[in-house]
C-alpha cells in the first residue's frame, strides 16, 4: 500500500475514531480542538509500522469548566487498549517501588474510562515555557542528566524486585538485544546488501560483549526518551509516555537520546558523552557504545519498514534516513564524529522533502 492509499485510510480512521470518542468526551464536558497536530503528516505511513505496539489516537481538547487544555488518548484496538492499561499500571507501580528513589513526575490522569470496547485516557496538558531544544545547553544537560539518574535509581537486583515488576514491565538482557539486532540486520540487508560488512562487525561486537551488556542490566529505561515524550514546567520534568518503559541495559535510554541529539543538538550529544567518559567506568562507556549501535540499527530498520508503503517524496526521504543513520552508526564504530557538512546536507534534504503537514506536526510534537 503506497502513501496515497495509506493517507486516505488513515484519514478515514481518524474521522471514525474522533466521531466514536466524542459522545464519551461530551459526558465529561470535553470538546476536541479543531487543529489536531498529532494526527497529520507522516503519521499515516509510520502508523503501518508502529501498529505492532497498538493503534491509538492522541488528541488535543479542552475541558470546561474550568477551561483547561487536555490530552486525550483513545483506542478501540485490542493492542492499543492493552497499551493504555499498561501505561496506567506502570505509573501506579513506579510510585510504589521502594527501589525507585526519585519521584517520577507525570501529567495528572483526569479520567480513564472503558466503554463499548473502547478505552479513553484523559490527562492534564503540561504547558512548557519553551521547547527543550530551545533552552540553553547547560539547562538541557542538567535536565537530561537528572532524568537519566532518576531512571537509574530503579534497579531490579533481587528476586523480590523481579516479582514486583513481573507482569507490568518487560525485561531485556544481552540475548534479547542480540536477537533483536539480528532482526534489524536482516531487514536492512534485504533493502541494501552493501551494509553486510558494517552490520556484521557491529553484530560481532554485540555478541562478544554480552557480559558487558548484562553487567549494566535490569535498570529502568525509557526506550523512546526524546523531547516530544517529556515536558518541563518551571523546574519540574514531566515524563509523558509511560508505555515505553522496561527494564534493560541502563544506557538504552541514553543511546536513544544521544542518537536523536546527533541530528538536533550535537553539542548536547558531545557533553553527555564526555560526562560518561569522565565520570563512569570504561565498562559503562562501552555499554553506552553498544546500545548506540543497537538503537541506530533499530532506527534504520524502522525506516526500511516504511518504504513499501511510501511513495514520491516520502519514499526518497525515508531511504535517505536509512543511509544517514547507518552512516552515523559507522562513524561511532570508528570512534569518529559525524562531519557537520553531512548533518547539514541531510537536514537540507529532509526539510525539502517534508510536507507542510509534517512540518506542522513536528511543531506540535514540541
Amino acid at each position: 500500500m503506497h502513501s496515497g492509499a495509506s493517507q486516505k485510510k488513515w484519514e478515514e480512521y481518524v474521522l471514525e475514531e474522533m466521531a466514536a470518542v466524542r459522545p464519551i468526551l461530551e459526558k465529561h464536558s470535553i470538546e476536541l480542538d479543531e487543529e489536531q497536530p498529532h494526527v497529520i503528516g507522516e503519521r499515516a505511513v509510520m502508523r503501518a509500522v508502529t501498529t505492532q505496539s497498538g493503534e491509538k489516537l492522541v488528541l488535543v481538547g479542552h475541558m470546561s469548566p474550568p477551561g483547561i487544555q487536555v490530552i486525550v488518548k483513545t483506542t478501540s484496538d485490542a493492542r492499543g487498549r492493552k497499551e493504555l492499561e499498561h501505561e496506567k499500571k506502570a505509573k501506579a507501580l513506579l510510585t510504589k517501588l521502594r527501589f525507585a528513589y526519585d519521584v517520577f513526575f507525570t501529567p495528572k490522569e483526569l479520567i480513564f474510562v472503558t466503554s463499548g470496547g473502547r478505552s479513553v485516557a484523559i490527562y492534564e496538558f503540561i504547558e512548557q515555557e519553551k521547547p527543550f531544544t530551545d533552552r540553553p545547553l547547560e539547562e538541557q544537560f542538567r535536565f537530561a542528566l537528572n532524568a537519566f539518574k532518576a531512571q537509574e535509581s530503579a534497579h531490579a537486583t533481587t528476586a523480590k524486585h523481579t516479582r514486583l515488576i513481573k507482569g507490568v514491565f518487560d525485561t531485556y538482557n544481552a540475548a534479547d538485544y542480540c536477537d533483536r539486532f539480528q532482526e534489524f540486520k536482516k531487514t536492512i540487508l534485504e533493502f541494501d546488501p552493501s551494509y553486510e560488512n558494517l552490520l556484521a562487525e557491529v553484530q560481532n561486537q554485540l555478541e562478544s560483549d554480552r557480559e558487558t551488556i548484562d553487567r549494566y542490566g535490569r535498570f529502568l529505561v525509557h526506550t523512546d526518551f526524546v523531547p516530544h515524550n517529556f515536558r518541563i514546567k518551571g523546574d519540574v520534568f514531566y515524563l509523558l509516555d509511560f508505555s515505553s518503559l522496561r527494564f534493560g541495559n541502563k544506557y538504552e535510554g541514553w543511546a536513544r537520546f544521544l542518537n536523536f541529539m546527533t541530528l538536533y543538538n550535537p553539542s548536547l550529544e558531545d557533553a553527555l558523552t564526555q560526562y560518561v567518559a569522565r565520570n563512569r567506568s570504561s565498562g559503562e562507556q562501552e555499554s553506552l557504545r553498544l546500545m548506540r549501535f543497537y538503537r541506530l540499527a533499530e532506527l534504520a530498520a524502522f525506516y526500511v519498514g516504511t518504504l513499501p508503503r511510501a511513495d514520491d517524496a516520502l519514499k526518497t526521504l525515508n531511504a535517505a534516513r536509512v543511509s544517514f543513520w547507518l552512516l552515523v552508526l559507522e562513524t561511532i564504530l570508528k570512534g569518529q564524529a559525524l562531519p557537520e557538512s553531512i548533518r547539514s546536507e541531510y537536514q537540507r534534504l529532509r526539510d525539502s522533502l517534508r510536507s507542510d503537514d509534517e512540518k506542522q506536526r513536528q511543531k506540535g510534537l514540541h
